[in-house]
């Protein structure tokens, strides 16, 4: 790949999008993540911006990985531990039923083949909730809630590439067994979680062979994205391995190993680069959104929407109940922000985007995965604090 300086002016032009609009937003009061979405769409009327090539690559190995690394690092371990039961059954189990409900609407309402629908279904069935986040820290909402929404939002990254994975090898010609299914998946899983653990322990290792604050900084990168391509080389998850790779840099354990100068300054950085990341994702869900053939799909999409929401409501409430005579129950409140706040984001994108081009329904599926995201970011992100609101017991 050349880099070459016009990628670098086009770096900071949007560097100065990106901090004009988080002025805008906190003035008029709207969400950041709307926000950045509108003006990707306006900026994207400029030749030099349409230009832009929004790839697989840019969003999944590039923008991705902080992504994930940032929210591990910065995950309450304590609290994790104590409602992971019930984070991991939202984050695997109720992706698998949101799937479900997705891909069998998609296949009855819109007539599509069903390894199509599934492929849709597994790629949009993961949260994202940097948006919701942002809100919850905006309305001090209380820190349980806002535990269980990134958290099952971060394993589930994990539950819908290894299902996605999955189909488009079955979609390729691949014709697996049951056995050879479920082993598939737990040597992804074992093989993702040892990629970032040997990573990262090595980062540790020389982390404790240093005191230059700079130099700390630098390896906590190489274990975030160095765990991910590792993973990715041996055809694994990657998201898996970035996020083990986080939750053990940001162990208390570890924070002792750094020097307290590296320790502010690993805080500020990936709070810094979570939000350039995000940002331009945000902007690149605008740009691409003029891009698409929106009156070719809208029908498509309504469905599809309507099939995803669905599918949340379905996986949310049953889990509710079966945890509701536990200590780990949730409230009814807790329960609806989960389900509005289930928003879609880069993993989706950064799916669809990695389509092979044999797989059938590709461009639709393309086309409305980047509607259904755009979606849930404006609707349900603009919505998202009125409810909260309403609910005003959440608030801490």
């Amino acid at each position: 790949m050349t880099i070459n300086i016009e990628h670098f002016e086009m770096l900071q032009m949007l560097l100065l999008v990106v901090s004009v609009a988080a002025m805008l937003t906190n003035k008029l009061r709207l969400p950041y993540s709307v926000g950045l979405v509108f003006i990707g769409g306006l900026l994207a009327i400029f030749p030099i911006i349409a230009n832009i090539t929004i790839t697989n690559d840019l969003i999944y190995k590039v923008l991705l990985p902080p992504l994930i690394f940032e929210a591990a690092l910065f995950l309450p371990q304590k609290a994790l531990l104590r409602d992971f039961p019930l984070i991991i059954c939202m984050a695997t189990v109720g992706v698998i039923i949101a799937a479900a409900v997705v891909t069998t609407g998609l296949h009855w309402l819109l007539n599509w083949p069903w390894i199509s629908a599934a492929i849709f279904g597994a790629l949009i069935s993961a949260t994202d909730p940097i948006s919701v986040i942002a809100i919850f820290k905006e309305s001090n909402v209380n820190a349980r809630l806002k535990l269980l929404v990134e958290g099952e939002s971060l394993f589930n990254d994990a539950t819908a590439a290894i299902m996605f994975t999955l189909l488009v090898s079955i979609a390729g010609g691949a014709n697996p067994s049951l056995s050879s299914i479920v082993t598939h998946i737990l040597l992804m899983i074992i093989g993702s979680l040892i990629c970032g653990a040997l990573v990262t322990l090595f980062i540790i290792f020389m982390i404790g062979k240093t005191d230059d604050h700079l130099v700390e900084l630098t390896f906590t990168t190489v274990a975030a994205y160095g765990s991910f391509l590792l993973a990715e080389y041996f055809h694994l998850s990657g998201i898996l391995a970035t996020l083990t790779a986080g939750l053990i840099m940001g162990n208390r354990i570890v924070h002792n190993l750094i020097t307290d100068k590296g320790y502010i300054a690993i805080t500020a950085f990936w709070e810094y680069l979570g939000f350039i990341s995000n940002s331009f994702v945000f902007l690149l869900i605008g740009i691409r959104e003029v891009q698409q053939p929106i009156q070719q799909f809208w029908a498509s999409s309504m469905v599809a929407i309507i099939v995803l929401l669905l599918g949340r409501i379905i996986s949310i409430y049953p889990i509710g109940l079966v945890f509701a005579a536990t200590p780990l129950r949730m409230s009814m409140q807790y329960q609806h922000v989960l389900c509005w706040g289930g928003l879609r984001g880069a993993l989706a994108l950064a799916l669809a985007l990695g389509l092979p081009d044999a797989v059938p329904y590709r461009n639709e599926i393309t086309s409305i995965a980047f509607i259904v995201v755009a979606f849930s970011i404006v609707v349900q992100g603009i919505t998202i604090k009125p409810l909260l609101n309403y609910l005003g017991e959440l608030k801490t």
